[in-house]
């Protein structure tokens, strides 16, 4: 049966997976042993998050309830109703006190974590609720579904504002590093900077007269870079708003974009089938590197700074020395297109992604293909390290695998059943990127050093659909929502907390 959301304790030492077949799973992260199966529940179950100290599960189901787990010993603690239709996502708040969850309902609601108590119940969307989120602060909660965005105030419950700011899906949201806006991009051309407290839209920032297709933050989060399918690179002052300059050399969609380690330079691949590197404080284009025959799907700075890789329609994995822009080798290993590169944390390694349903793990130094991984029955799509570099992380359009990379043969730690519906998304530090997902939705996020996967409470989050693309992502206590049609929510729930401060 499909599985639908998975989820690491805060610890690493576990993952839960929750799936359609209506029970909730928990295996050894190190060995995929399979620890125990939860069974209460009577549809499948599609969200699952530990608490922030890993002694509780949380679980959502299509049965319209949440479920409460002892992680140690899988008894169901309590179940909670209160939804009148499906539960798609759950999340604890950062101090484990509450469980916010989202339903088809159309509504979003706060529950004691310790007695299962219904505290309130959010009302302002008009469709269902896909995600949901808490501020670190825990004085807000962003809820999403489709072009909407919302943001309650978690004490009174009280929408701040539901704004229509845009007039196409809503691709990306991300908060302020200070928690103070909410940056939203979407496929109107535009990116939309909100004031994270009043849900007021601040400005709407306008340049690119294409959808925005990739975006990231600065390492310092001072500035977003943006793709487009335009042909250019945007850099905005994250302060400000302000589009600072917007740079102009590829001549066809720019598909991927990244910062350097040190924040001074951003590469950017596209569709005109070149890596380009720019100064990302004069907007010079440094060098554009030419060796690709085909569109440039991923690029990626080496920790160090010193080198780029990138992959291709063409099957190769080019490595680039970032100082000159010389081609340092091209690895041809993978028979298919290269949908993702990826640096080991410690530089040493390269991996990569492919349609043709594999995995190439390289040495970075020599480029000597060191294993080629075999298990995916379909398009890889995404490829990402551990933190300690000792596990690989996959993703397919109907799989969703963590490989054992220190071991001799590299085996899988299989986590999925056939269907698996799971898109992953990846970040070097605390923060979320996107990445195009099939038909599933699913995030993978860095945070505090840890790994954490598909439907959780931490400062971030992503979560992608095909045939609409949602994104929650939340700092400080605020919960925003976009939608298909453009609609951004806001909710503040700060007064609930009289001795905090948003």
């Amino acid at each position: 049966m499909q599985v639908a959301s998975v989820a690491f304790s805060p610890d690493g030492t576990q993952i839960a997976s929750g799936s359609h077949d209506q029970t909730l799973a928990i295996w050894d992260a190190k060995t995929g042993v399979l620890i125990r199966q939860l069974k209460e529940h009577t549809s499948g179950v599609v969200s699952v998050a530990f608490s922030p100290d890993g002694t509780q599960i949380a679980s959502g189901s299509w049965d319209h309830t949440v479920a409460i787990w002892d992680a140690k010993t899988g008894v169901i603690i309590r179940q909670l109703k209160g939804h009148t239709n499906m539960v798609t996502s759950v999340a604890f708040s950062p101090d484990g006190t509450q469980i916010a969850s989202g339903s088809w309902d159309t509504t979003v609601a706060i529950w004691d974590a310790k007695t299962g108590v219904l505290i309130r119940q959010l009302k302002g969307h008009t469709s269902m609720v896909t995600s949901v989120t808490f501020s670190p602060d825990e004085t807000q909660i962003v809820s999403g579904f489709y072009q909407t965005v919302a943001i309650w105030d978690t004490k009174p419950g009280v929408l701040i504002k539901k704004q229509k700011g845009h007039t196409s899906m809503v691709a990306l949201v991300a908060f302020s590093p200070d928690g103070t806006q909410i940056l939203s991009g979407s496929d109107d051309q535009t990116l939309t900077i909100w004031d994270a407290k009043t849900g007021v839209l601040i400005r709407q920032l306008k340049g690119h007269t294409g959808g925005v297709a990739s975006v990231t933050f600065s390492p310092d989060e001072m500035q977003i870079v943006s793709g487009s399918y335009d042909q250019t690179v945007g850099i905005w002052d994250a302060k400000t708003g302000v589009l600072i300059r917007q740079l102009k050399g590829h001549k066809s969609v720019v598909v991927s974009v990244a910062f350097s380690p040190d924040g001074t330079q951003i590469v950017s691949g596209s569709d005109d089938r070149t890596v380009a590197i720019w100064d990302a404080k004069t907007g010079v284009l440094i060098r554009q590197l030419k060796g690709h025959t085909s569109m440039v799907t991923s690029v990626a700075f080496s920790p160090d700074g010193t080198q780029i890789a990138s992959g291709s329609h063409d099957q190769i994995v080019a490595i680039w020395d970032a100082k000159t822009g010389v081609i340092i080798r091209q690895l041809k290993g993978n028979t298919s297109v290269v949908t993702s590169v990826a640096f080991s944390p410690d530089g040493t390694q390269i991996a990569s992604g492919s349609w043709d349903h594999t995995l190439a793990i390289w040495d970075a130094k020599t480029g000597v293909l060191i294993r080629h991984l075999k298990g995916h029955t379909s398009v890889v799509t995404l490829v990402a390290f551990s933190p300690d570099g000792l596990y690989l992380i996959s993703n397919s359009a109907f799989e969703n695998k963590v490989w054992d990379i220190g071991s001799l043969n590299g085996h899988p730690i299989d986590l999925n059943s056939e269907e698996d519906d799971i898109v992953l998304s990846t970040t070097s530090q605390n923060g979320i990127q996107q990445s195009p997902g099939q038909k599933g939705t699913g995030p993978s996020i860095y945070l505090d050093g840890r790994w954490i996967m598909s439907n959780v409470p931490p400062k971030h989050r992503c979560f992608l659909m095909q045939t609409a693309i949602t994104v929650a992502s939340s700092y400080g206590y605020i919960l925003a929502i976009g939608t298909r049609s453009g609609d951004f929510y806001i909710l503040d729930f700060s007064h609930l907390f009289p001795t905090s401060s948003p």
